[in-house]
């Protein structure tokens, strides 16, 4: 009987750590090194460092990036509803770098829908310039210096795209 309840107590514990360590894991890709993403995400913390705080999510790899490789893009209703769930937060001291990367991969996860989409990038001529006169602006740096910078613009896009989709509600229901 002894035995059996400390075997029990055994598993238990072991279940736990392993439950305890995936939790604070991140995803791993089988058989890859660490990226270098997570390499520059860790040089952030270096002065004058332009990477993105470890506040910030990670930077868009472009159109679908988010998405698991060979996955088809989110649809335009979902990625607009990540959009929409920005709209009543905002940049606070702790946590501005967090906001703006945010707001930054929620408008490209939006791009990549809308040129997925079955209707075509076409239908979608307004948000998709939109995003891309952000971009360009941008310069392709998006470390929170810079997305703080061209904070007005970012929200600015957001605020845009949003009125403009309330405009077209079949795109989005």
């Amino acid at each position: 009987m002894f035995g059996s309840a400390v075997r029990g107590a055994a598993v238990a514990a072991v279940f736990l750590a392993g439950f305890a360590v995936s939790c604070d894991a991140e995803p791993a890709t089988p058989g890859a090194a660490p990226s270098a993403s997570s390499a520059a995400a860790s040089a952030s913390s270096a002065p004058g460092s332009s990477a993105p705080s470890p506040a910030a999510p990670p930077a868009s790899g472009g159109p679908g990036a988010s998405a698991l490789p060979g996955s088809p893009p989110e649809k335009v209703r979902d990625a607009f509803a990540g959009l929409q769930a920005t709209l009543d937060d905002s940049c606070t001291p702790s946590g501005c770098a967090y906001f703006l990367g945010r707001v930054h991969e929620e408008l490209h996860g939006l791009d990549a829908a809308m040129k997925a989409d079955p209707k075509g990038p076409g239908h979608f001529p307004e948000p998709i310039a939109l995003i891309a006169k952000l971009d360009a602006e941008l310069g392709g740096d998006r470390s929170f210096k810079n997305l703080k910078e061209h904070q007005t613009l970012l929200i600015g896009t957001r605020d845009k795209i949003n009125t403009w989709m309330q405009g077209h509600p079949d795109d989005y229901r």
